[in-house]
């Protein structure tokens, strides 16, 4: 099928955005859609005018707005490169519905949660790696620049659970119309969300004290009119807290206590409250259990079905005793502003969605009574009969999760459960039900609602009233799944932020919109910490490269990572040209600084001048280019002198005025001596086969020079050498005076008045 066309009407205007839910089970690709902001005609104080814009599905019609694959993302952690395959039907699905001359106006996310965030920091950061390359070099979709949050930015990362609570918070106020009215008649929805291993609370409390306005995090939107709204809003999150950690724990705390008071010859058959009555499930503690006890084996669990003994047994798993260091807190130590039932009203979505509404048909507004009479009831009966409804149902195909049967439009059986509710649900459903209850009413503090008639009424539709009569206005809570045909996910929050990014900016004044984790208080110790996985290894480098090389070049093109070639062949050619040529080039260096400060100083090199301001005359002969030849060909032949082959020696002379003839001295090379050095002030001559001086005045000594200098006057005389073996010396008609202080220590001879080197020591003749 190919992608819808720009000539639908429904496609005029329409901007579109994905998002990939990476979760710990499966990866959910939705796609939504809204009217571009700066198409839409806006009158001055109309409604329109202060409402978000509409987030809707991202096809016009059917559920192919949204598809999944299994399983977690997190299941490759050991082998990032099957990302690709795994990826590959999702963004099919996407490029399938989204016309080709919007995809590079269309972001695209890949936002992972819980699965994820167990890995460690490197698995974390190769799978994210081996996303982004994926996403980005076969789409064409707006995907980050690579920044300090990974290597397509905020495109493909994980997010934090705290992030999750903020963005449900989002969806659930766009969806209730918590954003919209006057901001002095504008009330929020609080947020209550859980999964299977942890559990947010998100909320904007009412009035806030400065301590607990450090605690907060800034949420910005803009309305089409251009008008900028912001709330505070407080969020955290539970590890452990969802139901399946939650379950873990408690088996592990059964089995301990059970093993405490053991007697001897009893079974490994610990009595269960919390399933359904002789229901018998092996399980096997994994939390705080040393592994050589016997408390670490498998136990049998066996249902003794008590709601009432349940909830008494998983109330100690809230840790409301654990200390406190910053009050108020909920549960275990962590600390959450007052909530004022009587102004913050909460909904929940996911698990106490689930809880309330596939079993017992309980979930929107919510009644203690009620609630608590149908957990009783479900956690009391026999295992194998439930069992037998339960396939009974299936096998009549009755839909429904409200647990009614309807027939022409009567209700003619009640307690009848969704085809699609699994065993594991009904095994899991009389702990989770106490579970729900005492997260919110012990844990958060919503308060239980009791009716006049005490556990008599148990009329759903009469919660509301109630709670008008008490003067709680709306249900302190309440479960949902949808909102219209909208579901309530994190993953809309999202969207809406994005949606309302596109709003035209109604003042210079104001800042363009970020996600609410960059707009985290830089705050010492804030209680909110961004995943950043260590992105910046040899893939992340490569991921960066990889996109401005040609295919060819590419590793999926050559089978191996170019840029691992590419630091090889740099190994290389460190190790066999610029190790051996280290000295010559720190010496290059020191000749290059003293030039530039010589300069910088306002020396004069014209002729008659030195630079220790002693004058000559004469003129300098210009270097040859031979001379300029060897000086660059020099480093050249000391790195291949290492294979055997040495340097012929250079002769060397200088010409004074008492000596106008080129004498060409070549003596054997002799040792150099590790204490001496010289200076020959008068009329010299120098011969350098191995760089000897022979002086016809006297020879004064001075401290010996450092090795770097050394190695800097070979250097700095060989390459003054012209083609025809004159060094480009100065050469002065009168007497001249050459202070070679710091020049190399050599071992002498005496003949006629003057001084040879010939190698064996120092002799006089």
């Amino acid at each position: 099928m190919p992608p819808p066309s720009g000539l639908d009407p429904w496609m005029v205007g329409r901007h579109f955005g994905v998002v990939i839910d990476a979760g710990s089970s499966g990866s959910r690709l939705q796609i939504y859609s809204w009217k571009d902001p700066r198409s839409i005609s806006i009158v001055k104080g109309s409604e329109l005018e202060f409402t978000l814009p509409k987030v809707e599905k991202g096809t016009e019609r059917g559920d192919e707005w949204v598809h999944k694959v299994e399983p977690g993302i997190s299941s490759f952690a050991n082998n990032p490169e099957g990302v690709a395959k795994y990826l590959q039907p999702l963004l099919s699905h996407a490029r399938k519905h989204i016309p080709p001359s919007l995809e590079k106006e269309t972001p695209l996310f890949l936002l992972a949660t819980a699965g994820m965030r167990l890995l460690t920091p490197v698995k974390q950061a190769e799978v994210l790696q081996e996303a982004c390359k994926f996403l980005v070099l076969h789409s064409s979709f707006k995907i980050d620049e690579p920044s300090t949050m990974g290597p397509c930015g905020s495109s493909v990362r994980i997010i934090t659970g705290e992030e999750e609570g903020l963005f449900g918070w989002i969806a659930v106020n766009y969806l209730m119309d918590g954003f919209t009215g006057s901001s002095q008649n504008r009330t929020t929805y609080g947020f209550l969300d859980m999964g299977g291993a942890s559990t947010q609370i998100a909320f904007e409390p009412g009035h806030v004290s400065e301590h607990d306005a450090k605690h907060l995090i800034d949420v910005r939107l803009r309305l089409l009119g251009g008008q900028e709204i912001k709330h505070k809003v407080f969020v955290t999150t539970w590890l452990g807290y969802g139901t399946n950690q939650a379950r873990e724990r408690y088996v592990g705390k059964a089995i301990t206590d059970f093993e405490a008071t053991r007697k001897d010859g009893q079974r490994d058959v610990v009595p269960d409250p919390c399933l359904p009555k002789d229901l018998e499930l092996t399980e096997k503690p994994v939390h705080d259990v040393p592994s050589d006890t016997h408390t670490n084996k498998a136990h049998r669990l066996q249902g003794t079905g008590s709601f009432e003994q349940c909830m008494q047994k998983t109330a100690a798993l809230l840790n409301k005793s654990t200390p406190c260091p910053d009050t108020p807190c909920l549960m275990n130590g962590i600390h959450v502003p007052p909530i004022d039932f009587s102004v913050s009203h909460f909904i929940g979505v996911s698990e106490y969605w689930y809880s309330s509404e596939h079993i017992f048909g309980l979930g929107g507004a919510y009644d203690f009574v009620q609630y608590e009479r149908a957990a009783s009831n479900f956690c009391s009966r026999d295992w194998d009969g439930i069992m037998k409804e339960h396939e009974l149902s299936r096998a009549q195909n009755r839909l429904g999760g409200d647990g009614e049967v309807e027939e022409d439009g009567k209700v003619v059986a009640v307690g009848k459960w969704d085809p699609s509710v699994e065993r594991s649900r009904l095994e899991m459903q009389c702990f989770k039900a106490a579970w729900i209850a005492n997260v919110l009413h012990e844990g958060i503090g919503i308060p239980r609602l009791m009716d006049p008639g005490g556990n008599v009424t148990t009329e759903g539709d009469k919660v509301e009233k109630e709670a008008e009569k008490k003067g709680l206005g709306r249900p302190a809570f309440q479960s949902l799944d949808t909102v219209g045909d909208i579901a309530i996910s994190w993953t809309l929050g999202k969207m809406v932020l994005e949606a309302s990014k596109e709003v035209p900016l109604s003042s210079s004044t104001h800042r363009p919109l970020v996600d609410p984790i960059e707009e985290i208080p830089d705050t010492p110790g804030f209680h909110i910490k961004p995943i950043r996985p260590p992105f910046w290894s040899m893939n992340g480098i490569e991921d960066r490269i990889t996109p401005l090389l040609p295919i060819k070049l590419t590793r999926s093109s050559l089978g191996f990572s170019p840029v691992l070639f590419l630091l090889l062949i740099s190994f290389i050619f460190f190790a066999i040209v610029a190790f051996p040529m280290r000295r010559h080039l720190r010496a290059s260096c020191l000749r290059s600084i003293r030039h530039v400060t010589k300069r910088d100083r306002g020396y004069s090199l014209e002729e008659g001048t030195m630079p220790n301001g002693h004058g000559y005359s004469g003129a300098s002969r210009p270097g040859s280019p031979t001379s300029t030849t060897q000086k660059w060909l020099y480093p050249i032949r000391r790195v291949f002198s290492f294979t055997g082959t040495k340097p012929q020696p250079v002769a060397l002379s200088v010409v004074t005025s008492h000596n106008p003839k080129l004498r060409h001295i070549s003596t054997t090379p002799t040792r150099v001596s590790p204490t001496r050095s010289y200076s020959l002030p008068n009329d010299f001559e120098v011969t350098a086969s191995s760089t000897q001086y022979v002086s016809r005045n006297s020879i004064s000594r001075s401290p010996s020079p450092s090795p770097a200098l050394l190695d800097e006057s070979l250097f700095m005389a060989n390459n003054n050498v012209l083609s025809n073996g004159v060094p480009s010396l100065a050469r002065s008609r009168n007497t001249s005076q050459m202070n070679l202080s710091g020049s190399f220590t050599r071992q002498m001879t005496s003949r006629n008045g003057s001084f040879q080197y010939p190698g064996k020591g120092l002799q006089d003749e």
